[in-house]
């Protein structure tokens, strides 16, 4: 297992029955790690375990509100007491939200949900597992912003905010878990372009914005003025996410923490 980038290493993932959860715990798996997968749907799951069972993997599922801390909190706990603590962890929860609508038409509950919701779950997840991490076994907490927290385009409050929100969240969780040998790195992809046709939410996420542009969204993800706003004329792939999050989640990145790893394909340049 030590030529794996993450042999020996334990893993936990939420929402890891989603595209980029998937995505990520099955490269995570390839590369030698024990993948544990949380999430609300346990089909989802079910499907993602069955891949990584197929070559060879070792993973196991487990239906989780992520919104409910205590049973956050149990479920880490029962992980780290299996697997004897808890390496890497990944908040790749979605949350349902609006994108597309300005501030006259957008109403408050709209605007916070997003907030609320991706910065709840994300606390209670960063909580549950850092207790778990560390000390003599270096840990990694990965986060997921969006390139909507820099860019000023109009129909994206809550959103933009909340990606914002997250990038801050993760910056002061690297200052304050680096002395316990914890490393935090917020990787910031732009829309997928492979995610809908994975079952991402973003297919529905994008309807309204897509039809504004006389569009389907995989026409607008092929091709549309998200596309046209990037450097390399295109989106990055649920592959290239997965394979970044691997080697930052891998002693190979041992250096990082508190950076922003930016897969916008271009559409911000640092």
């Amino acid at each position: 297992m030590s030529g794996l980038l993450l042999g020996d290493k334990n893993a936990v993932i939420y929402g890891g029955g989603g595209a980029i959860g998937g995505a990520i715990a099955r490269v995570f798996a390839r590369e030698g790690a024990r993948v544990f997968i949380a999430g609300r749907t346990q089909a989802k799951l079910d499907a993602v375990a069955r891949d990584i069972a197929a070559m060879g993997g070792t993973v196991e599922t487990a239906q989780v509100d992520v919104f409910d801390q205590q049973a956050v909190e149990k479920h880490a706990d029962a992980v780290a007491e299996t697997a004897g603590g808890i390496d890497i962890a990944l908040n790749a929860v979605s949350v349902m939200h609006d994108q597309g609508t300005s501030l006259a038409d957008l109403s408050l509950e709209e605007f916070m949900r997003p907030i609320d919701g991706f910065l709840r779950t994300l606390f209670i997840t960063s909580k549950a597992v850092a207790r778990h991490m560390g000390r003599e076994r270096p840990g990694v907490i990965l986060t997921l912003s969006e390139p909507g927290s820099k860019l000023a385009v109009g129909g994206i409050l809550g959103h933009s905010v909340s990606a914002a929100g997250k990038e801050a969240f993760s910056r002061v969780l690297a200052a304050e878990l680096a002395p316990g040998n914890i490393r935090v790195i917020c990787i910031r992809p732009h829309a997928v372009v492979d995610a809908p046709a994975a079952g991402s939410y973003t297919k529905d996420l994008f309807k309204q914005t897509a039809a504004a542009a006389g569009q389907s969204v995989q026409e607008m993800l092929e091709g549309g003025g998200m596309v046209q706003g990037t450097l390399l004329k295109r989106l990055p792939t649920l592959s290239e996410i997965a394979e970044t999050a691997a080697f930052l989640a891998s002693d190979r990145a041992g250096a990082m923490t508190g950076a922003i790893a930016n897969l916008s394909a271009g559409a911000l340049v640092d």
